[in-house]
């Protein structure tokens, strides 16, 4: 995946991003959807199988769809967790309100909702970065996490990006490709886009130093790209560093998202995740 004309490179980068593994999992097996009301809206999910609880949150502008590929093996040993975080997908955001912080907050609250006191989690991007809330928010409500992608602060190297990229001039094929996937339409993803966007001036949200990161007592792999547009590999070294009980994998000539985004890669990440999930890695 390259970088597109500035114009449509936010856009764009998600929507690829999702698109592969959706485009693989049209024999993936499916589970009825699921609404909770918490927190002011209707979160959208998915509860699928048997076993240990297993929580597998998106990344930005996408749905608990994009897992698909997953539910297979995942399913077989897991009890899966496969919300639609908001404003995504089925739940929508009537209040406007939107931070990883909050998200985390509805996680959480899903989970009280399903009487669910321990569980793993698995995140890209958007939803790394919530896992990192939830993990620092309640450190005993998780067992591991796995963070694809993710970032502790967004560095100036997304920022720029995202001043590149306005989020009404996305041209409308685009906005109603990606609106394929929410139900709320083109308005639904403009909302998304505009949201995000205001990333590039936030500093309140995604903050998380050192000493916060110590304080997570899941088990941690973090998956992270060489070649990530928005994050470089710099930051999932300093997660490494911090948090205590953590593994790194960094997938070589890797972008955003990698390796999910290949069939190939989805096979190992899926072999690796298990292992890790089933506790069978050294500590350091």
């Amino acid at each position: 995946m390259k970088l597109m004309p500035a114009i449509t490179t936010l856009a764009a980068l998600f929507l690829n991003l999702a698109s592969p593994v959706q485009a693989s999992a049209q024999a993936a097996p499916s589970s009825a959807m699921h609404s909770a009301d918490i927190n002011g809206i209707s979160l959208a999910y998915r509860d699928i199988g048997s076993g240990p609880p297993l929580v597998l949150l998106h990344g930005f502008t996408g749905t608990g769809a994009n897992w698909d590929a997953f539910i297979p093996a995942l399913g077989a040993k897991y009890r899966l967790i496969v919300p639609d975080l908001r404003g995504h997908g089925r739940s929508l955001n009537p209040s406007g309100q939107f931070t990883t912080h909050q998200l985390a907050a509805d996680v959480i609250a899903l989970l009280d909702r399903l009487h669910i006191d321990h569980a793993d989690a698995i995140g890209v991007s958007m939803g790394a970065m919530t896992l990192l809330h939830m993990a620092t928010m309640e450190p005993d409500r998780l067992g591991s996490i796995t963070l694809v992608s993710g970032t502790p602060y967004f560095p100036e190297q997304a920022r720029a990006i995202y001043r590149r990229n306005n989020p009404d001039s996305i041209p409308r094929e685009r906005l109603e490709s990606m609106a394929r996937a929410h139900s709320g339409g083109v308005p639904q993803v403009l909302q998304l886009m505009r949201q995000f966007y205001a990333y590039k001036d936030s500093y309140d949200d995604m903050t998380f130093t050192p000493p916060q990161l110590a304080t997570i007592k899941a088990r941690t792999l973090i998956v992270h790209g060489d070649r990530d547009q928005f994050f470089p590999v710099s930051l999932a070294f300093e997660m490494y560093q911090a948090i205590p009980n953590s593994y790194l994998w960094v997938v070589p000539n890797g972008e955003h998202a990698a390796p999910i985004t290949t069939a190939r890669g989805r096979e190992m990440f899926t072999e690796i995740v298990l292992e890790f999930l089933a506790g069978k890695w050294q500590s350091r």
